[in-house]
């Protein structure tokens, strides 16, 4: 369980290097990192401010790299922020389903094992399908180049996010 939280830690972590320039953080938005060597301090409260930060920081590493002008701005947050809201939900998933793995981790049964890679694949496909979903809305708002640029950004700090995530102990090794 130890290696699982540590790979989410790693998540967090990994959400802030999404773009070329990088994003200063205050330290006091950290939420409370778990005592070392304690999976079991790592509380739900704690889970919830870490993906809140993750949150803020994809926003900073968005508007650091996408160049918008004074309108296009005004025209894409509040399209951003609806996108955000709807791909937190996903996001929401995807943790939990990290939170039920290393719960179970060492105890997983066989059929513990198929549901849980089967809702894994259910939150990938719902994810390319919100982001299908809001193409054509982000360019109502922006130029396509800025759209493109805005979805490259989005896909970046998702797969750095998954790459961490891949660090996951293996069911297998379970054994």
């Amino acid at each position: 369980m130890k290696k699982i939280i540590l790979a989410v830690l790693a998540f967090a972590g990994a959400s802030g290097l999404g773009g070329p320039r990088a994003v200063a953080q205050d330290p006091s938005s950290q939420p409370a990192a778990a005592a070392p060597g304690s999976a079991e301090a790592f509380t739900s409260q704690q889970f919830a401010l870490l993906l809140k930060d993750i949150r803020s920081i994809k926003k900073q590493v968005i508007a650091a790299n996408l160049t918008l002008t004074d309108s296009e701005a005004t025209r894409f947050w509040p399209v951003y922020e609806q996108y955000s809201a709807d791909f937190a939900k996903i996001n929401d998933t995807r943790a939990a389903l990290v939170k039920e793995y290393s719960e179970e981790y060492g105890t997983q049964t066989d059929e513990q094992a198929d549901s849980l890679v089967r809702r894994w694949l259910d939150v990938d496909i719902a994810a390319a399908q919100l982001r299908q979903k809001y193409v054509p809305i982000f360019r109502k708002v922006l130029p396509a180049k800025k759209a493109a640029t805005f979805f490259q950004l989005d896909r970046r700090i998702s797969m750095m996010i998954d790459v961490q995530l891949s660090q996951l102990p293996l069911i297998q090794s379970q054994d």
